[in-house]
């Protein structure tokens, strides 16, 4: 595994180290990478796979901590046990981990990370009494503890209910793959034969994986460290490694499940991460987790089970706050007689760092530490929902032209429970100030996960009435707005390849006509498109898009909208009417909120807010000629 060679800000080189360690009849192939000064983040592989599985995540990582990957025994640069049966028994992963930890950091305890069956082998290790000081923090994703999994499964067998044996039946469907690496000689002339060739095709069509063919050609550049074309995974010991591999399973899973430890408690924090399309693995599996883990953070990623190839920044994102949260205190710091102020302050904001990674809110475990960008979110619907994500502990910034109050919805959404907020002052229909926005959005704050193109004006008046000014002003929000928005950060999101999420407002209005609404009901019908074509294009990039389609929220809307073809004062006088109106109808902009953050978790295409948008959905789809005659009515004004 090749990766670039750059220095850290104290001088010392961040590019591959390596050496072996023996332990217990085998030599490991360790890997290490920055500065061996900062906190030790400690990665293992899972089944099939060697320790460059984890190298688009390495690379970022190293940027600020001393990073250590090794092949477990059998597989990559690693030799096998001899004789292979009862070589893989998770008390022998035990010693070979800690104959790791020992040599890389044998004075300071490490964070571990693992994937697959590498996190498997985590949970053995963060809840057996002999690590217990050597492990900071763990990382799970895609690999339960197979102890809480025996339990779980005795839970749902010894009392069941339909709904406890239908969960216990579908993750045995998932696991349909184990049956089969119990078998014998079958998995390994599979995996030395065609299934081996035919691997990586496998997981690009299936998994998404990117291949070293179709992975970023900005990637190597854009990350100081990470691979570039020598990135090659899988590797060429792919066949002899998933042929060995094959006793984890043989050696443990049988073994575990039928006779689960009781003590199976975590004796460090834990993050648990997981991808909510892993094909291999039920999202139930982990109900009953807070029972063995006092110190639980959970996360949930819209990807399939290789997130560390898939899902690289994100992941690194995550376990660097993770990191940064429990690298515990150095021992002279450790009493408060010692600290002082500067220590006190820096355990103050490591307790608080801690707390930041507990997102509250329904979608909490969704967008916590996520990057989400709300336009229009001065007011209304805009900064109702800047509030939601910032409840559910995603970093937001906040876009508006109107700096007062896009100011002061960011400084309520820190209150509120977001970790970072920022305060953009933009017109989203000026192209040129877009641009400039995602240049430095990108560069300051990371690639935007969730973009909320809400921001938009209300105008009504007889179609006659209306100049080609009214309608380039309507224009350049509402629909130029979205446009801008949608292709100068979708295009951000495509180049990262991690997918991502659009939304778009629209209104009601974009599939009811009206005669009072010509020029707002044209753009928000061309919003409404706009985002269906969008959907259509971006699926395979894994970026989802939704278009909201309120119906009367209570919003400052109705205070700026322009009526044509009137006097200044019955403009004033029509807005006054609205505005009472809109109040008495007074349905929330919270409410809209809610329903764009659920269209996220859902990826849920149209999305009608408010009963009577989803009664005129329903009308232009099944009733055509009375939604036309709805059009022809003069508004109460």
């Amino acid at each position: 595994m090749s990766f670039q060679s750059v220095p850290s800000p104290s001088g010392r080189p961040v590019g591959t180290r390596e050496r072996r360690v023996r332990t217990g009849g085998v030599d490991l192939c360790v890997a290490e990478l920055g500065d061996p000064a900062r906190p030790t983040v400690l990665l293992v592989h899972g089944y099939p796979d060697s320790k460059e599985v984890w190298s688009r995540v390495a690379g970022r990582l190293a940027e600020r901590f001393h990073v250590v990957l090794y092949d477990v025994r059998g597989h990559g640069g690693s030799t096998a046990p001899q004789p292979l049966r009862g070589g893989f028994t998770l008390e022998k992963l035990t010693d070979d981990f800690l104959a790791v930890a020992d040599a890389v950091s044998p004075h300071r305890p490490v964070h571990l990370v693992g994937h697959d069956w590498g996190s498997v082998q985590g949970w053995e290790f963060v809840t057996v009494r002999r690590t217990a000081g050597r492990i900071a923090s763990f990382t799970s994703m895609s690999g339960p503890s197979l102890d809480h999994m025996g339990h779980w499964i005795k839970r749902r067998t010894t009392r069941p209910t339909p709904r406890a044996l239908g969960q216990v039946l579908g993750q045995g469907a998932k696991s349909w793959y184990v049956y089969l690496l119990h078998t014998p000689v079958l998995p390994e002339l599979a995996w030395r034969g065609p299934l081996g060739r035919r691997w990586p095709r496998l997981l690009e069509r299936f998994e998404k994986v990117p291949s070293p063919r179709s992975s970023p050609a900005s990637d190597s550049a854009a990350v100081p460290g990470s691979p570039g074309e020598t990135d090659a995974y899988p590797t060429a010991s792919l066949p002899d490694d998933a042929a060995n591999g094959a006793w984890l399973y043989r050696d443990n899973i049988h073994a575990r499940l039928r006779r689960p430890r009781t003590d199976a408690h975590a004796h460090a924090p834990v993050q648990l991460i997981t991808p909510t399309g892993d094909a291999f693995l039920s999202e139930r599996l982990y109900d009953d987790l807070e029972r063995w883990v006092p110190q639980l953070v959970r996360r949930t990623l819209p990807a399939k089970h290789w997130v560390p190839r898939t899902r690289p920044e994100q992941l690194a994102s995550w376990i660097s706050d993770f990191v940064t949260a429990h690298e515990p205190e150095p021992e002279h710091e450790a009493s408060d007689v010692v600290l002082g102020p500067v220590g006190k302050a820096r355990r103050e904001s490591r307790a608080r760092r801690a707390r930041d990674l507990v997102a509250s809110g329904p979608y909490g475990e969704r967008f916590g530490g996520q990057l989400v960008l709300v336009t229009g979110a001065a007011s209304g619907i805009g900064r109702a929902t800047a509030f939601a994500f910032a409840e559910s502990g995603a970093r937001v910034v906040a876009v508006d032209r109107d700096a007062e109050g896009v100011a002061r919805t960011a400084e309520m959404a820190r209150l509120i429970g977001a970790p970072k907020t920022w305060a953009e002052t933009v017109d989203v229909g000026d192209e040129e100030a877009m641009e400039k926005l995602a240049e430095k959005v990108a560069a300051e704050y990371g690639t935007v996960d969730v973009l909320v193109n809400n921001a938009g004006i209300g105008l009504s008046g007889p179609f006659l009435e209306t100049t080609s000014e009214d309608w380039k002003k309507v224009l350049d929000v509402n629909l130029w707005g979205v446009i801008h928005g949608c292709r100068i950060f979708g295009r951000q999101m495509v180049a990262r390849g991690e997918g991502g999420h659009i939304v778009n407002t629209a209104s009601a209005a974009a599939y009811q006509p009206s005669r009072a609404l010509p020029a707002y009901s044209t753009t928000k019908a061309a919003v409404l498109m706009l985002s269906e074509c969008l959907r259509a294009e971006l699926a395979e990039q894994d970026i989802g898009v939704s278009v909201i389609c309120p119906g009367f929220v209570n919003t400052g809307i109705t205070a700026t909208a322009r009526f044509t073809g009137v006097t200044a004062e019955e403009e004033k006088r029509r807005r006054k009417r609205t505005a009472r109106l809109y109040g008495l109808r007074n349905y929330p902009p919270e409410k809209v909120a809610d329903a764009i953050l659920r269209a996220v978790v859902r990826d849920e295409a149209v999305v009608p807010v408010t009963p009577e948008a989803r009664g005129l959905r329903l009308l232009s789809r099944f009733a055509p000629r009375t939604r036309r005659g709805i059009a022809r009515l003069e508004p109460p004004l």
